[in-house]
């Protein structure tokens, strides 16, 4: 299992469009993926799981990956929050 925090630096943060991104690179990846914010944890595969942890430019979450690809996924979803657009 692979585990990464990361602040949110998306200019919208993941609200609507740059969720859907986000979502959809998330699948490209065979691991199990995971998103966590405070205490709560969703599937970052999942566009409505995602949508509901309402994240803000600034916030920091937790990406989780476990699977064949996990250190890629990681590396990855990390690179897209923490991109400044």
């Amino acid at each position: 299992m692979a585990e990464k925090t990361v602040e949110v630096k998306m200019k919208t943060g993941l609200q609507a469009r740059q969720a859907a991104l986000f979502v959809q690179e998330a699948n490209r990846f065979t691991s199990d993926v995971f998103l966590k914010r405070d205490e709560r944890q969703v599937n970052a595969k999942s566009i409505m799981g995602v949508m509901s942890l309402a994240i803000a430019r600034g916030a920091e979450v937790t990406l989780i990956a476990e699977g064949v690809d996990e250190d890629q996924a990681i590396d990855t979803l990390s690179t897209l929050v923490e991109k400044e657009n």
